[in-house]
């Protein structure tokens, strides 16, 4: 995540394609990103016109510097296929694929693509969303050359483990760590499941908490109105920014001095949290960017 390629995904927000006037709202909505969707919020005799309408709009360029995917339909169904080439022909940032649950999904997603002429700048999310995807996170997140993010499907995951929906998300965290462990060995990108509450937004902002504390590097949500907290609290705090800034510039001058230790607030700094420093500041940086 760090580098000049970081992209800030705090936010990442949900937009049925059935709807034009949603898809039109979305490009003053301060999201990072937008997943333009047309499985779960499109019913069935709308697929096609939503496919037609959200290809439209990923091509249209009228969302500026948020990142544009479309989530096509899951592999099996009998929209996937038509779904793949749309996407394609749009050349949106991302396909973002439901039920991703190997790593040979993966790599069908991507032929499929390239087979369409989908160009190389689109990337594949996958989304995590049942136990079997969990248990093969490890494999499904190094598969493929396009996959740049893994996505949680936590409403499934809740479902087919029959979890009940506590705060704090005690059922889900197993699952929720085997894949920012698949994430994090493939150095890929990954973002939390949703919140359902939108009027319960002290429970939303504490769960954004629990995620970043985790280690997710954003959200996906279902109302503009989470946008606002979700992007403060997945962003580096002025604290964090300084602390940052001290670390490197301690490291530094030790390292010119020829020291082998270096102390921040009475704590000894090693290369590790050098490295985090550095990660905090190129998000912040980013973040800044837009």
């Amino acid at each position: 995540m760090t580098g000049p390629t970081l992209r800030p995904r705090r936010s990442v927000l949900y937009m049925p394609g059935a709807n034009a006037r949603a898809l039109e709202k979305a490009t003053s909505i301060p999201a990072d990103a937008l997943i333009l969707d047309l499985e779960d919020a499109v019913a069935p005799d709308a697929k096609a016109a939503a496919r037609e309408r959200v290809a439209a709009a990923a091509a249209s360029g009228a969302y500026g510097h948020r990142e544009v995917t479309i989530r096509v339909n899951g592999p099996g169904t009998a929209w996937h296929a038509d779904d793949l080439r749309a996407a394609a022909a749009a050349g949106p940032d991302a396909v973002v694929v439901p039920k991703v649950e190997s790593a040979a999904t993966v790599r069908e997603v991507e032929r499929a693509l390239e087979a369409a002429g989908a160009p190389d700048h689109t990337a594949v999310w996958a989304m995590l969303e049942t136990p079997r995807a969990m248990l093969d996170a490890r494999e499904v997140a190094a598969a493929g050359e396009r996959l740049s993010v893994l996505v949680m499907g936590t409403n499934d995951l809740a479902k087919e483990l029959h979890a009940e929906p506590v705060p704090g998300r005690a059922p889900l965290l197993t699952g929720l760590s085997l894949a920012l462990l698949a994430a994090r060995e493939s150095g890929k990108v990954i973002l939390d499941g949703v919140f359902n509450d939108v009027k319960d937004l002290a429970g939303f902002e504490a769960e954004c908490v629990q995620g970043r504390q985790l280690g997710f590097d954003g959200k996906t949500l279902i109302h503009p109105a989470q946008v606002a907290p979700c992007n403060e609290v997945f962003a580096p705090s002025e604290a964090q920014i300084e602390r940052s800034r001290r670390i490197i510039e301690a490291f530094d001058e030790a390292t010119r001095e020829g020291l082998g230790v270096v102390t921040v607030d009475g704590r000894m700094i090693e290369n590790l949290h050098v490295e985090d420093a550095r990660r905090i500041l190129a998000l912040a940086e980013a973040v800044a960017g837009r």
